[in-house]
Parts: C-alpha cells; sequence; structure tokens
C-alpha cells in the first residue's frame, strides 16, 4: 500500500474491527456484518436515513394534531400496565417534554419500550399528533436516540434492537473511521474538468458533509456528489463491458445489399411505421461493422418489434448464415413460430450447389426453413433437426430455453434474437451468444415489451445500444379502458362488462377474464382462475364457451386451450397471467381483469395489450376495489394512458426502483442514495463521463483510483470477466 491519498479500494481492505471500538464488542460487530457492514467502506458508505435540522424543529407548544411532527424531548416519567381487553396487551406511556410543554407518548405491546427509555433519555420521536382525553400524544412514534448532541444537524443511522445499536453509535463508529483518514487524505477519482463543470465537491467534502454536516445545505451538495459518484460506478462497469466485448469478440461482417429483406419489406400487407424504418436501419448498420451488435429493441405492445427482429434475421440468412430466436415460455415461442412460417412462407433463399454437379457454382431457390424447438420436441425429431442445423438447411430456429442446450449446433449462427429479455439471465444471453461458429460471436438482439424509463435502461441494460419502437402501426384500433371500482364477486356493479363480453361473443368475437391466482386462497381474498372459471359458466356467462388457461397445467393442455381459442372454437378464456406476454389473437376484443389493483403496472399494461391488435374496437375492463392509494393510482393512470414508456414513469415513481434494480445482475445494485427517479439528469451525466473516460483511456490506467473503486464494488464474477477481457 502507498503513503498517498486512501481510495475507496484501501478503505475496502480494513476490516470494521480497525475501529476501536468495534474490536471489543463481537455481538455488535456480527450485527453489522448480517446487515452488510464487513470494511470500512461499508461503514462511511452506510448514510443517514435523514438528517434533524435542530434549529427547525417543531415545539411541543406549537404541535397540531393530525400532523405529522417530530419533536425533540426529554423522558419525564414512563410507566407499563396491561390492558383489559381480549386478549391483554401492553400499554406504555411516557410523558416528554420540551421546555415549552409536555406531550403524551403511547406504545401498544411494546414492553420494552420502559427499559429503552428511562427518564432522563433525550431522544426524537415522530409520528402523527393527535388528542387523547384533552391532551397532545403520540401513539407508536419512531424513535431515535440523539445523546447529548448539540449540533445544529444530526444525522439518523438505521439502528438495530438485538444487539442494541443506535444511531448514535453508528455516527461515533463513523466519525472514528473518517477520523482516521485525516492524516493520509481521500483520493479523488473524478476529474476537475468534471467536478468544476456540474459544481461538484470532492469526495471528502462530500463523506464529511453528508455524515457530518455544519448546515442542511452541506447536506444536499454533499448528496449531490456521492448519488454522481453511485451512478458513474455502475456506468463504468457496463461501459467497461461493452467496449471489452466490441474489443475482444470477433464479430461477422453481414452482407447488407441482399434483396431478400427488402422482398420480405414488400409481401408485408402493410408499410412499415417510420420509427420501424429507423431501428431496422440502427440493426443494419450494426450488423454491417466488425463489432458483434449489442442492442436492446425497447417497443410498446404491438408496435411491431417482430417484424424488426425478422428483418434483423434475414440479413443474416440472406448472408448464408442461420438466426435463432428464444423465448421464455413455450406458449410464446409456438406464437412466434406460428407468425414467423406463415410471415416468410413465399420467401426463397438461395441453396447450396452440390460438389461435382454439373451446375457447381450455380444454386437453385429453395422456401425459407423455419423450425421450432421447445422441451416438447421428440428426441426423434431433435436428432434430426441437430442434422439439419449442422448442414445448414435450416434457416432460423425458433424454440426456448431449449436453444442453449450443449446438444443444439449450428453450421453458421449469424444474428440471435431473445425475447422478454428479462425473463432471462446474462448467463443464458451468453450461452446462445457462445454458439457462433469458429470462434465468431453471432450478432445479438434482445427484446422487451415491458417500455423500461430511459433512465433505468441505461442502468439496468447499460451494456446495450437502445433503439426505441415508440410508434403503433397503422390499422391498431385504440384501447378503451375503463375502472369498474368494485370487488369481482360484486354481481351489481360488474354486471355491464358481462353484458358487454355477450354482446361481443354474439357479434362473433371473443374475450379474455384474468385472475391472480390458481386456486382458491384464504389469505389472498382474490378470485382464483378455476373459481372464476366455473362461477362464470354456472352464471353470467353460461351457454358461452369457456377455455381454462393457467401455469400449473401440462404444457399439452396449455396449447390444445391455445390452440382452441385462437381458432374461434372457444368464445371466452378464462386465465391467470400465463397469457401476459406474446398470446395474439387478433379476434380477441375484450379485457377483464378481475382484483386489476393487485396488479402491477407493466403487468396490467402487458394484459391489456392482448387485445386491440384487430380492426375492431377493443375494450379493457379493469375490476378492482382500489382499497390503497397505489392501486387507486395505477388503476387511474391504466385509464388516462395507453402509452407504455408514460405508465412505466408512472411505475417507477409509485413503486421505486427497488424491484427494477433487482432485475440487473448481482454485484450492480450499489444505489444506496442514487434514485433513478430523482437523478435522472445525473444518471445521463453518469453515462457520458463514463463513455469519456474509457474511450480515451480504454482499461482506466490513467484513473488508477476509479479503477479500483469500481472493482471494490463489482461482484466478483463482473470482475473476473473485466479482468479476462
Amino acid at each position: 500500500m502507498t503513503d498517498g491519498p486512501l481510495t475507496y479500494a484501501d478503505l475496502a481492505g480494513f476490516d470494521v474491527t480497525a475501529v476501536s471500538a468495534l474490536a471489543s464488542q463481537p455481538k455488535k460487530v456480527a450485527r453489522l456484518r448480517e446487515l452488510g457492514i464487513d470494511t470500512i467502506l461499508d461503514l462511511v458508505t452506510t448514510y443517514p436515513r435523514r438528517h434533524i435540522d435542530r434549529s427547525r424543529e417543531a415545539s411541543i407548544r406549537e404541535l397540531v394534531p393530525g400532523d405529522q411532527a417530530m419533536v425533540v424531548g426529554k423522558v419525564a416519567r414512563i410507566s407499563s400496565r396491561r390492558t383489559r381487553g381480549r386478549p391483554p396487551r401492553t400499554l406504555v406511556t411516557a410523558e416528554v417534554g420540551d421546555g415549552t410543554g409536555y406531550l403524551r407518548i403511547s406504545f401498544f405491546n411494546q414492553g420494552w419500550r420502559e427499559k429503552q427509555l428511562p427518564p432522563g433519555t433525550e431522544a426524537v420521536f415522530f409520528g402523527k399528533v393527535d388528542t387523547f382525553q384533552g391532551r397532545l400524544q403520540m401513539a407508536n412514534p419512531v424513535v431515535d436516540f440523539i445523546g447529548d448532541k448539540t449540533g445544529r444537524i444530526i444525522p439518523l443511522y438505521p439502528q438495530s434492537e438485538k444487539p442494541r445499536i443506535t444511531s448514535e453509535d453508528v455516527a461515533g463508529w463513523i466519525a472514528t473511521a473518517l477520523g482516521k483518514t485525516r492524516a493520509r487524505g481521500l483520493a479523488e477519482p473524478l476529474p476537475e474538468e468534471y467536478r468544476k463543470e456540474w459544481g461538484l465537491i470532492g469526495r471528502s467534502d462530500a463523506l464529511w458533509g453528508i455524515h457530518a454536516p455544519e448546515a442542511m445545505a452541506d447536506v444536499t451538495a454533499a448528496r449531490t456528489r456521492l448519488v454522481f459518484d453511485e451512478l458513474l460506478r455502475v456506468q463504468v462497469a457496463l461501459v467497461l463491458r461493452k467496449r471489452a466485448l466490441e474489443r475482444t469478440a470477433k464479430g461477422i461482417v453481414h452482407d447488407t445489399s441482399g434483396d431478400l429483406v427488402g422482398r420480405f419489406h414488400e409481401a408485408l400487407p402493410y408499410p412499415l411505421t417510420g420509427a420501424q424504418r429507423r431501428v431496422i436501419d440502427e440493426i443494419t448498420h450494426d450488423l454491417g461493422g466488425p463489432h458483434p451488435m449489442h442492442r436492446l429493441l425497447q417497443g410498446d405492445v404491438g408496435a411491431g418489434k417482430t417484424v424488426v427482429a425478422v428483418s434483423a434475421l434475414l440479413v443474416a440468412i440472406q448472408g448464408g448464415h442461420q438466426g435463432a430466436l428464444m423465448a421464455p415460455t413455450e406458449v410464446l415461442a409456438e406464437q412466434h413460430f406460428l407468425g414467423i412460417r406463415d410471415l416468410l412462407a413465399d420467401l426463397r433463399v438461395a441453396g447450396d450447389p452440390e460438389e461435382g454437379s454439373l451446375f457447381e457454382g450455380m444454386t437453385e431457390d429453395r422456401p425459407l426453413r423455419v423450425e421450432l424447438l421447445t422441451n416438447r420436441t421428440t428426441a426423434a425429431n431433435r436428432r434430426k433437426l441437430a442434422e439439419a442445423l449442422a448442414d445448414g438447411s435450416v434457416d432460423l430456429l425458433i424454440g426456448t430455453h431449449a436453444l442453449i442446450e450443449d446438444a443444439v449446433a449450428f453450421r453458421s449462427l449469424g444474428v440471435v434474437v431473445i425475447d422478454e429479455q428479462h425473463r432471462f439471465g446474462v448467463e443464458q444471453r451468453d450461452a446462445l451468444r457462445q454458439k457462433g461458429a469458429e470462434g465468431a460471436t453471432p450478432d445479438v438482439l434482445v427484446m422487451t415489451a415491458t417500455p423500461i424509463p430511459r433512465t433505468a435502461a441505461m442502468t439496468v441494460y447499460g451494456d446495450l445500444d437502445v433503439s426505441v419502437l415508440d410508434e403503433l402501426p397503422p390499422g391498431r384500433t385504440p384501447i378503451r379502458t375503463r375502472w369498474v371500482e368494485a370487488a369481482a364477486d360484486d354481481d351489481d356493479a360488474t354486471a355491464e362488462v358481462w353484458g358487454h363480453v355477450r354482446a361481443e361473443v354474439a357479434a362473433g368475437r371473443q374475450a379474455y377474464v384474468v385472475c391472480p391466482l390458481v386456486e382458491e386462497s384464504e389469505k389472498l381474498e382474490v378470485s382464483s382462475a378455476q373459481e372464476t372459471h366455473d362461477r362464470l359458466a354456472a352464471t353470467e356467462l353460461s351457454g358461452l364457451r369457456l377455455g381454462l388457461l393457467h401455469g400449473r397445467m401440462p404444457s399439452a393442455d396449455k396449447e390444445a386451450v391455445m390452440a382452441a381459442f385462437r381458432a374461434g372454437d372457444l368464445d371466452v378464456l378464462v386465465a391467470t397471467t400465463v397469457i401476459e406476454v406474446g398470446v395474439d389473437v387478433p379476434n380477441a376484443t375484450v379485457m377483464v381483469i378481475l382484483d386489476a389493483d393487485r396488479f402491477g403496472i407493466a403487468q396490467l399494461h402487458q394484459l391489456r395489450g392482448r387485445v386491440g391488435r384487430g380492426a375492431d374496437a377493443s375494450t379493457c375492463w379493469l375490476v378492482g376495489a382500489g382499497t390503497t392509494p397505489d392501486g387507486r393510482a395505477r388503476l387511474e393512470a391504466m385509464v388516462r394512458t395507453t402509452d407504455g414508456f408514460e405508465l412505466a414513469e408512472v411505475d417507477l415513481d409509485l413503486r421505486g426502483e427497488g424491484t427494477l434494480m433487482g432485475e440487473r445482475q448481482k454485484g450492480r445494485n450499489d444505489l444506496k442514495l442514487a434514485s433513478l427517479r430523482r437523478d435522472r439528469v445525473w444518471v445521463e451525466r453518469a453515462r457520458q463521463v463514463a463513455f469519456d473516460l474509457i474511450d480515451g483511456d480504454p482499461d482506466l490506467s490513467g484513473h488508477p483510483a476509479l479503477r479500483d473503486e469500481v472493482g471494490a464494488f463489482l461482484a466478483d464474477e463482473d470482475a473476473d470477466f473485466l479482468l479476462k477481457s
């Protein structure tokens, strides 16, 4: 280790027990480790949950019933007793004073509070103010301990009861750790030009400013810098991966001058949209270049992604290579196969000349060959398919994850399309890329119909180039969305829904009814598919031909039901979310979603996209009581707009990025402070800086502090990948 300024990588090398106050407290150290705090780096990047500005705290005299308030006070007395109800409960009451008055604090079933808050304890109480017997009180407030802190700004940290770790403890340990960095100082990984451009404070000032601020302005400046650092680490890791792939992977330079794609477009029964033409041009440009394509295609439900994907696959096929399309489910793979086979039915490609024949060098056209491979493909058919893949007579193979099995070998795999990327891991994506011939990496296009906010796409799929289809093809009828604010079994409220379904069926059209669970559950009061199917068949939809589809059915049964619905042999399909992705029946014009307030926005939008796929007007009925604020907000947004990208932004605002970040590979969810909602502008700036730095310094040898810092935060498998590259 050098004697220069300390880097984050250096801090990651010191165990948390380097703080002397922790060295003799094994129980507290064990608890910190459970919370993911193992090193000094983990400790100093454990940020306050919030800061108390003591110059702005509410005095008890100023409290108003109904307000959420924060009071800093001292416990004057405290007692506990058992209530008379059945079962009896423990009630702890305390009197808290702050010099302007007294506030009654009540805790229900928290008997341990009596020992936690002996008279004389100074603490922060945060909760809703109400009145009891004419006096102000707070029931079950959040309690934070501040000890004898007299500073104006007090940071509050996560706490633990067993063993007891207070906010004051954490603050003390962090202060000790930061104090030890003063002698050598902290390294500054961000070049000065970027700090100046955006008015960012230095790294050392930021850490002191978030943990020991003099004023709230210090907290704001510190947060901005630390947010940028978090986002930059993620983007540097992603851009390093992207550039390493481009440098090290041997690509296929496709022949983009052939006429196969043009003949396919001419045969389509409708013109391409401007967005489709733009995205096909972007993809074709990638395919003609020396680096393997690594592109994400985002398109809202019904935006015409399949035509774009087939266009990319045909570029490979016209140059003598093969294409592969991988879908997450057998239902979707089968549907892609049927749809694409029909789209390409009249296309012919050049066959291979027979060696030694009279016409050697000349080729005879043959029909373009599309095949399907899923777990249901028989062993005999697999053997035939393996031979046809190896000799190149299969041009396009469509299937599930069965495509990545070792036994599947292509003669020359040129382009890979992966549908609904979020359902596959990075490993599965990479496994299909490894199937290229003679070390050549196939070009990869990953598609998703789940619109992702732009900043989130940069973070979740930041190692991919992104193309967006933001225009619907002509002939798509807008879907009308209506919300029935009632429980699914409220017959009076839902009469209009079932009347509409009957009317559409009478007019020769079909409908979906979607339920959240397969079996009835007392714990979750939601309609099950089986119970709903039986009830509707006996009551509101009696006399109609009803089918049932759910994930627990054998594959053959699922396929038989879907085939019957596609053929028009069923009027109504009662299903779970197994139909969420890719099911395409243009004659279906009604979607009824029961308990709709229990679904997320992305799922609701996907389900709604199963109708409106033909020329007839379509309706989506959302049936749900909307008992939670978020549930109401989701349903209101669905009624207001059919724009998937607008809905994705609403979704991000409602649920935050917690679940979204879970879609990323392990080791990238390094966002403790940054929010993809609040910090949209910083995501874009961080990505710009990452490209600037890496394009000028591919291995970051001129920025060792940043390089080592990214390594300190990366998961081992990511670090291995980058080192190997």
